[in-house]
């Protein structure tokens, strides 16, 4: 037989589908790995989904998007301070599809990608399957997991084409500060390279801000990626969207149609009905994720863990090296022993090996047994 796609051979799997997959077989597991939102998709945006269905709203629509669609993200934008062109904004199947168009068309097979440890590992497989090369930057607990810029020069070469940030952060929960995105911005600008933003867990803030790069470069070195899935629990709609420099717009518009075509048209009306209707319920399940994450870092403390305080998304990252597992020992053994899910950290990067990652979706009284048998499980084996 032919040789298959050798890409895809040098691609890892997910380890959060491999706790995922190993608890499906299981019954009664406090589910504490996937970083899905535990609410309903709110009233008005299903409704607004129906109606598309029965008002016939079941074809293809262009490539880049419902223009309605376009000119809701725009006026979302606009209000979150940003002044970007219609014409800078194109819709996706999701924001994970984004990334991958972002990706592609700024980079040709063999550049390098600047890619962070810890890092979401879909990035680093999204680089590998289309021929490009990873390079690894460290994000350091002791620096809150913001990355700083005299960790990215020496890693800079003639190949150096992208990097790719992720803010508020998944797994760390990490918010990067206004300067962190200067010094980000500057870094792009200075080694004429293009930053991808990560911003799919914008509106999901606890302390301090989210500060997007596109504010200080809204046209040149940024493409910046947002989503539906987290901020209102619309993770199966699949409905993503982007800003990018026009140029780079009209390459990532290129690549729905060869790939996918184009978004769902009902869920594009549902996600229309999202950013023009109320956002109550935005802020109402970010307050609920806040509380959720209070109750667990309230019950680590107590129990005398260490972490870099979680300031946005739903995660955190636990340092569990004295247990003298790795990590994917470690989950699988929670799991197994306690039936608890959690993402095993090697999954973020080879130097997150130590971590172990709980996702704070879950409901209040999951946390609060799910991170009780976390600390048993732990204690024993120190």
């Amino acid at each position: 037989m032919r040789a298959l796609n050798q890409s895809l051979d040098r691609m890892p799997r997910s380890g959060i589908r491999v706790i995922m997959d190993l608890a499906a077989e299981m019954d009664n597991v406090i589910h504490m790995e996937l970083g899905e939102p535990s609410f309903q998709t709110p009233e008005h945006i299903m409704d607004a989904g129906c109606k598309a269905i029965r008002d016939g709203f079941t074809k293809y629509t262009a490539n880049s998007g419902l223009k309605s669609l376009r000119k809701a993200v725009l006026n979302r934008l606009v209000r979150d301070g940003l002044n970007p062109d219609l014409e800078q904004i194109g819709i996706s199947p999701g924001s994970v599809f984004a990334l991958v168009q972002a990706v592609t068309a700024c980079t040709n097979a063999g550049d390098e990608v600047l890619l962070s440890d810890p890092g979401w590992p879909n990035y680093y497989m999204q680089v590998v399957s289309t021929d490009r090369v990873p390079v690894i930057y460290p994000l350091k607990e002791k620096n809150n997991f913001e990355p700083k810029v005299e960790d990215l020069e020496p890693l800079v070469t003639k190949k150096t084409r992208v990097i790719v940030i992720n803010t508020p952060s998944n797994p760390t929960g990490s918010v990067y500060s206004r300067e962190t995105i200067q010094d980000l911005v500057a870094f792009a600008k200075k080694h004429d390279i293009y930053i991808i933003s990560d911003e799919v867990y914008d509106k999901i803030v606890f302390d301090g801000e989210h500060v997007s790069p596109l504010l200080f470069d809204p046209d040149d070195h940024v493409i910046s990626i947002f989503g539906m899935s987290k901020s209102y629990a619309m993770t199966g709609w699949r409905v993503g969207y982007y800003c990018a420099p026009k140029k780079i717009v009209s390459q990532m518009n290129k690549l729905l149609e060869p790939y996918v075509s184009c978004a769902s048209a009902i869920s594009q009306k549902a996600a229309e009905a999202a950013l023009n209707g109320p956002q109550d319920c935005v802020d109402q399940m970010a307050k609920a994720y806040g509380q959720r994450r209070d109750l667990m870092l309230d019950i680590l403390t107590r129990e005398g863990f260490e972490f870099s305080r979680p300031r946005g998304a739903f995660y955190l990252l636990v340092n569990v090296a004295e247990s003298g597992l790795e990590s994917y020992e470690f989950a699988k053994a929670l799991l197994r022993e306690k039936k608890v899910a959690v993402a095993p950290g090697l999954t973020f990067g080879k130097d997150s090996d130590k971590f172990i990652r709980f996702s704070f979706c879950t409901s209040l009284d999951d946390i609060q047994e799910g991170v009780t048998r976390f600390c048993s499980f732990y204690k024993n084996r120190i």
